[in-house]
């Protein structure tokens, strides 16, 4: 069987964390930012892990993470 192929643009999206867990970064805050408020913003900075329902589609997708 061949080697399975990991979903290179979810592999520069996702990072794992040390206990296992998915990290991701949030949306919406790339462009047209000037109607955002700076709470907002300074919201969408953070990192945040992906929700338990996206989790196996995920996992299947990057296989060696």
């Amino acid at each position: 069987m061949p080697k399975m192929k990991t979903n290179r643009g979810a592999a520069k999206r996702f990072k794992i964390t040390g206990s296992g867990k998915i990290k991701r970064s949030k949306a919406f805050s790339s462009h047209i930012l000037t109607k955002k408020s700076t709470k907002r913003k300074r919201g969408l900075r953070q990192s945040n892990l992906v929700d338990a329902t996206n989790l196996k589609g995920i996992r299947k997708i990057l296989p060696y993470m």
